[in-house]
């Protein structure tokens, strides 16, 4: 199993300096990759600083070495995928290979509506499913030409690939069944096993083991899956034991939920310095 955190984009905590220092604070205290949100609104913090995830990932790059880097999860439908295609190369050419792309519908209404854009569930899936080909396509460093229900590229060659070979990993989030079959198709699965600050478990070991089975299910190769769950762990035995459980089942990250509804600041960065609960 492998262990990273997730971070706010915005508040205090997504702060480019704040995650400068909790990336370099994950990759001395053992974690294996920071991962941050991709929200353009905060409605249930009033008059926050909202943070741009790519470019603070940039800085974690560039304080880091080893740790992988990105977003968990970006919603690519209110994305421009010849944009976001650019800016997740671009990230991993400046972090030598660490870059991931965890990708979603979006499940804040805000952040689609605020600005005009719909919240409809099928429109959003629709434009996922084409962006990712879209992505892809252009990553290929092959001369591309779409045209789909959504969006058109006419002829673009653009010799910007990713690093890592085939591409970045892509990580689909979503807990319906049509969001497991998505990222069956893809190179991981992430998910919460917590719906509220406190960290209370509300998705149990036995549950993630059927989802998980349903996903491979509908996997058409055998080639290396993530399933990626995010939750709150104590330092010391009663953390490890519980990321444990979730590792028996099949989960390959445990990644830690760091914001500021859990904890202080102070307490929080202290958690990321204990380190990972590994056994």
């Amino acid at each position: 199993m492998r262990y990273g955190v997730i971070v706010i984009n915005f508040w205090r905590l997504g702060e480019p300096a704040m995650i400068r220092r909790l990336a370099r604070t994950a990759e001395a205290a053992g974690w294996d990759g920071l991962f941050v949100w991709d929200h353009v609104s905060a409605t249930w913090e009033a008059g926050v600083e909202i943070f741009d995830p790519w470019t603070i990932l940039a800085g974690a790059a560039c304080a880091t070495e080893r740790i992988l880097v990105g977003t968990n999860v970006t919603p690519v439908p209110r994305r421009r995928p010849h944009v976001l295609a650019m800016q997740v190369a671009t990230l991993d050419h400046l972090s030598n290979g660490r870059a991931v792309l965890g990708v979603g519908l979006g499940g804040e209404e805000a952040d689609y509506t605020r600005f005009g854009e719909s919240f409809d569930a099928q429109l959003r899936a629709e434009k996922l499913d084409e962006a990712l080909e879209v992505i892809t396509a252009l990553w290929s460093g092959e001369e591309v030409s779409h045209r789909g229900c959504h969006y058109t590229v006419d002829g673009i060659r653009n010799l910007l690939r990713p690093v890592g070979r085939p591409r970045c990993p892509i990580w689909v989030g979503g807990d319906s069944r049509p969001a497991l079959r998505r990222a069956a198709r893809w190179d991981g699965w992430t998910t919460a096993i917590h719906s509220d600050p406190t960290g209370r478990v509300t998705v149990s070991p036995e549950q993630l083991d059927e989802r998980i089975r349903y996903v491979l299910d509908h996997r058409t190769d055998g080639s290396q899956f993530d399933v990626v769950v995010e939750g709150c762990s104590e330092a010391g035995g009663t953390g490890i034991e519980l990321a444990a459980a979730y590792e028996a089942v099949g989960a390959t990250w445990w990644c830690e939920a760091i914001y500021g509804l859990r904890a202080p600041v102070d307490e929080l960065l202290a958690r990321v310095a204990a380190g990972p609960p590994r056994r």
